[in-house]
């Protein structure tokens, strides 16, 4: 009875673990091959998923984190209190609520703010800059993830290594399966052995 839950508990871990190593797997294949397809930041659904590498949002948005950005619509909809995605000056992507909006003819201007900011930012967004809305999804940590995904060696690394951990575990099940036949095996021989000597 005892080697019978004991079976079966390993079987559920081995199933479990191989599922996790597959999900795991399957991840970074995404994470990786979409980064690279849509030159930048992974994306699904119509959803944007753009790396948080500052604090300047804290702490709504942590530094390290992934946040889903809508890139669609009417980039003059924007009022007080949205979260933004823009290309600033040096075009680099910063992500920071409005703090005002501005009318100058045909053109809005957005002041933004950062939350863990003391003071708006210097220069004002034309809304031609900006480029999505944050949507309010955000994951911790997995920003650094996707920002090693960019390098070469990152790349490499997070499609290689689960799978040789797969193939690992694969390896290890195997092993165990033929040292168990062989242990039946051998019973199995003395006892024959034993009959035929009686």
């Amino acid at each position: 009875m005892k080697k019978s839950i004991f079976k079966k508990m390993r079987r559920l871990i081995s199933l479990l673990i191989t599922t996790l190593l597959l999900i795991t797997l399957a991840l970074m294949v995404f994470i990786t091959i979409s980064t690279k397809a849509s030159d930048g930041e992974p994306e699904l659904m119509g959803y944007q998923f753009k790396s948080v590498l500052s604090g300047s949002m804290e702490p709504d948005i942590q530094t390290g984190s992934i946040i889903a950005v809508k890139p669609d619509g009417d980039m003059t909809r924007f009022k007080e209190g949205d979260v933004i995605t823009f290309m600033n000056e040096d075009e680099n992507l910063i992500t920071h609520r409005v703090a005002n909006v501005n009318q100058s003819g045909e053109h809005i201007m957005y002041e933004t703010k950062g939350d863990n900011n003391n003071a708006v930012d210097p220069s004002p967004v034309l809304s031609d800059n900006v480029v999505a809305e944050y949507e309010g999804f955000t994951i911790p940590y997995l920003g650094y993830i996707v920002n090693f995904a960019h390098s070469q060696t990152g790349s490499a690394i997070l499609l290689i290594l689960p799978g040789i951990l797969l193939l690992g575990y694969a390896a290890l099940t195997i092993w165990q399966a033929i040292s168990q036949l062989e242990v039946k095996q051998t019973s199995e021989s003395k006892v024959t052995d034993t009959i035929k000597q009686e």
